[in-house]
């Protein structure tokens, strides 16, 4: 990872220094260079007591739902060791945490406040203390004001700056601990002279929250007084009847295949002589049973989050063996078989095609602004379909597209002293918001092309949609009432004709995007059912205008999914 920084460049001589380049090469795995066990991480309660609590309030679903924590015993800080602890709480806000917008992290001296404590969402006016290495006192909404020039914590305000209340942290006393994921109180700050810590997680992602608990208080168990051994945390969340303790570190068990291993990296490994390579990289492996043979048992420790299959296994068999040291066999020998994915290998179909029928394929920016995915092609936006930046740096990056017409327009708008006509095209995805899927959002494969000239050219990209149609096996409907038309009693949509056929049709269209009675919806039916898939035709004047074109243009966008 690199970063250059530019800010606050010191003058010398007239002239600004030059930008600093900031380097960082991290470990790509954890890697014991003997033959050492892994860690056996704990989670116990405490000895001869009840575990500390944190009770959740239901308000803080509107702000930050998830919190979580633990308790590190009897810690001797040394200043590398501090420094240390602080480093990793950054590092981890800035990648698994994003920015904190997912996670962020409170450390406090354990002896400086008293249990138990609360998690609640309050009005900006009622949080009330004194910020880290400050001596005023402030509430939530002054503090926004303090802090919106600071270089490091401004960047951090607008995650919760809109929200009508705070997260906070309170101990029994109604002290502030922390208003994450802004910043820690100074009553309870940690130094070098802190014993017991302990440690709140405030989240939006609850996965994310667990994820960088364990590895927060993995990493630093080394050195609580019994090594490794992590004092537990109960959360207690009683508008959703829940209680749980925290942090979890049991390792996930897992399988690998011996076979796959010794194939993918060429090798011919022992199971014994492959256990002791995942040992190397921190797993717990053990040989196969007599009665399986290629199975390897692997439990995967609480710090390794990034491993999601045996693929990921296997490479860290290979980085333990020595990449360096692995056979070159290939490409006469090869473990794997590469291939496109069908949706892939369709689109690659549909480009060949239309690049044989003389267009250009062009490939602008997923990214446009609002006004180009929606006004400028006369169209309105519910609020219910474009997935929106949160935070865009250009009012040209505001928006996922949720059509390909905005990029090929541009196209042609930049382009506008190449010779006519034009005939450009784009396979590629667009977005839509999706609340039923967990990530919000889906992807959707469309096809789209764009003519212009000093003729319209809707003949043009119409023979293009049918000769596209022709070769993905879609028949063209036909009936009494004339081309492109259908008779609902004669093989029509509502008849039984068709059924189990692939074929289309088209009708017309009235959206706004087009010139009036110069627009048509493609209709298709496979194993009987029917949906619209795309639409062309010829652009409205006022659509031209916005994109500041002088020549009529035709377009087509069509969803080529429906066809895997």
């Amino acid at each position: 990872m690199y970063e250059t920084t530019n800010d606050d460049r010191p003058i010398v001589n007239g002239k600004q220094e030059p930008a600093q380049l900031k380097i960082e090469i991290p470990a790509n795995r954890y890697f014991s260079q003997g033959k050492t066990t892994c860690p056996k991480y704990k989670s116990l309660p405490p000895p001869n007591a009840e575990p500390e609590l944190m009770t959740c309030h239901e308000e803080t679903s509107r702000v930050r739902p998830y919190v979580s924590g633990a308790m590190l015993r009897n810690i001797k800080f040394t200043q590398e060791s501090y420094d240390s602890f602080i480093a990793l709480q950054d590092k981890l806000h800035q990648n698994l945490a994003r920015q904190r917008t997912l996670v962020a992290i409170g450390t406090h001296d354990y002896d400086t406040v008293k249990g138990p404590f609360t998690y609640e969402a309050l009005p900006p006016e009622e949080i009330q203390f004194v910020p880290l290495n400050q001596k005023r006192s402030m509430n939530g909404a002054e503090l926004m004001e303090f802090y919106k020039t600071d270089k490091h914590l401004s960047r951090y305000l607008p995650i919760i700056r809109d929200s009508p209340v705070y997260p906070v942290i309170l101990d029994a006393n109604r002290t502030v601990c922390s208003m994450p994921p802004i910043i820690n109180s100074n009553h309870s700050k940690i130094t070098l002279q802190t014993r017991n810590v302990f440690i709140d997680l405030t989240a939006t992602d609850r996965t994310k929250l667990e994820i960088v608990n364990n590895i927060l208080v993995c990493m630093f168990s080394q050195h609580t007084a019994t090594p490794f051994t992590i004092e537990q945390i109960r959360i207690s969340s009683p508008h959703n009847n829940e209680t749980r303790l925290v942090p979890n570190l049991t390792p996930r068990a897992t399988t690998a295949s011996l076979s796959y291993i010794n194939a993918c990296c060429g090798l011919h490994l022992s199971a014994q002589e492959t256990c002791a390579l995942l040992t190397r990289m921190s797993y717990t492996a053990a040989s196969p049973s007599p009665s399986d043979p290629d199975t390897l048992d692997v439990l995967i420790p609480p710090t390794r989050a990034d491993i999601l299959h045996q693929a990921d296994i296997m490479e860290d068999v290979g980085i333990a063996y020595g990449f360096n040291k692995l056979p070159r066999a290939f490409p006469t020998v090869s473990a794997t078989i590469g291939q496109p994915l069908p949706l892939n290998k369709l689109s690659d179909i549909i480009r060949l095609e239309a690049a044989m029928a003389g267009w250009s394929e062009v490939m602008p920016l997923i990214l446009c602004s609002h006004d180009e995915n929606f006004r400028f092609l006369n169209r309105q936006d519910d609020g219910t379909t474009a997935v929106k930046l949160a935070n865009p740096k250009t009012a040209e990056y505001q928006v996922v597209r949720t059509s390909l017409l905005p990029g090929l327009l541009k196209t042609i708008r930049e382009n506008k002293n190449h010779s006519l006509p034009m005939k450009i095209f784009e396979v590629s995805d667009v977005a839509f918001k999706d609340l039923a899927l967990e990530r919000k959002s889906r992807n959707e494969r469309h096809f789209a092309a764009a003519f212009v000239g000093k003729a319209s050219g809707f003949e043009v990209v119409h023979g293009l949609m049918d000769r596209v149609m022709a070769m993905l096996k879609s028949a063209f409907l036909t009936a009494e009432g004339g081309l492109g038309t259908v008779d609902k009693g004669k093989g029509g949509e509502g008849s039984d004709d068709n059924v189990g056929k692939a074929g289309y049709w088209i009708e017309e269209n009235d959206e706004p995007t087009f010139f009036e009675g110069h627009a048509a919806s493609i209709h298709l039916r496979i194993g009987g059912v029917t949906k619209v898939i795309g639409v062309f035709g010829v652009l409205h004047p006022t659509v031209l205008e916005k994109f500041e074109l002088k020549f009529p243009v035709s377009v087509l966008e069509m969803n080529v999914e429906v066809f895997l």
